[in-house]
């Protein structure tokens, strides 16, 4: 596959999966509605009251990130830090997963980092997270049991039922989903070999993994890990009570409808678009909101949120093209 297809599929594939999964949920809604509910039928105050959580999600991120790169020897700002975050997941809007690796270059660009070291303690990061979501998804399935065993039957997830569920046009559609997914998954593995340029990088890579174990101050480092989890918690969970639909919803509502969305992301497309809307959508369905209210529920809260990415995406790159970048160290 040529560069100019690979740049291609990068885009188009991650685009066609969300926008299959959206059409596939909204064809035959009346947009309207959506105009008529943000203008009378939303508490606006409630959405703005999220958003700043929003911000301190990534914000806890990229001091946390600042926090691992230390024991490696390597020592950014926690302003190009913190921007260097900002700026991932509004490129990772365009391109899945393309935030890792931009946020590694900007560290590299702008004090010097190693490229490697930093994409180790990425995947560290994302490991950590993944424990995270693991144990709150855990405890979740302990409080709202019965829940999580409707969610699997309406959507025919169990072992035992999905195939005399799936349909001629089901199968298609999860082998297209499924080499979509495979395709990427390549590329992105082919970018990361690309990337190998000198000969120490894979121990550069294994050195920002386990750096972990040298983190200094560790209660800090777990309360950025909790401080990250609970802000994006709470900038769902309000929303909540911008519609009076889901106002009267419960904590354990919202959490179920947060792991499950949590989850649902794991999906490449930008910024969860098509899975996460169908998921939690369902989850609010099982909880007793109609459907067409569910369906304005995920597209204005995502697309509020999605806003918001961008903007702070925005913000990092003026800030840092107006950021001098710190002298290289002597011996470069």
């Amino acid at each position: 596959m040529s560069h100019q297809l690979q740049n291609a599929a990068k885009v188009l594939l991650p685009l066609l999966l969300g926008g299959a999964i959206l059409y596939w949920m909204y064809r035959d809604f009346d947009f309207r509605q959506i105009e008529q509910t943000m203008r009378h039928g939303m508490h606006w105050s409630w959405m703005l009251l999220s958003l700043p959580f929003g911000i301190t999600a990534q914000l806890f991120r990229g001091l946390r990130w600042r926090q691992t790169l230390s024991p490696l020897g390597e020592h950014a700002r926690r302003s190009t830090s913190v921007y260097a975050v900002f700026l991932s997941y509004a490129t990772s809007l365009v391109i899945p997963r393309i935030g890792e690796f931009v946020r590694c270059g900007v560290l590299k660009r702008y004090d010097h980092v190693n490229f490697a070291k930093s994409l180790g303690t990425v995947v560290t990061e994302r490991a950590v997270d993944s424990i995270v979501v693991l144990i709150v998804t855990a405890a979740t399935l302990l409080l709202q049991l019965r829940v999580f065993n409707r969610f699997f039957v309406t959507t025919g997830t169990h072992l035992d039922q999905i195939l005399g569920r799936f349909t001629t046009t089901g199968y298609l559609v999860t082998f297209i989903c499924l080499i979509a997914t495979i395709v990427l998954l390549g590329i992105l593995m082919r970018s990361m070999k690309l990337s190998r340029k000198v000969k120490d990088t894979a121990s550069n890579l294994w050195q920002g993994i386990i750096s972990l174990k040298n983190v200094d101050n560790m209660p800090l480092y777990l309360f950025y890990t909790i401080a990250i989890w609970l802000s994006y918690f709470i900038h769902f969970y309000l929303t909540f009570y911008c519609f009076d639909a889901t106002a009267h919803l419960g904590i354990n509502s919202g959490l179920v409808a947060f792991v499950v969305g949590s989850i649902a992301v794991i999906v490449p497309t930008p910024n969860g678009a098509g899975p996460w809307h169908f998921s939690v959508k369902t989850m609010l369905i099982l909880y007793g909101i109609e459907s067409n209210t569910a369906l304005m529920f995920v597209l204005i809260v995502h697309t509020v949120q999605t806003t918001l990415v961008v903007l702070l995406g925005i913000l990092a790159w003026a800030a840092l093209a107006l950021m001098k970048p710190l002298p290289a160290p002597a011996d470069q």
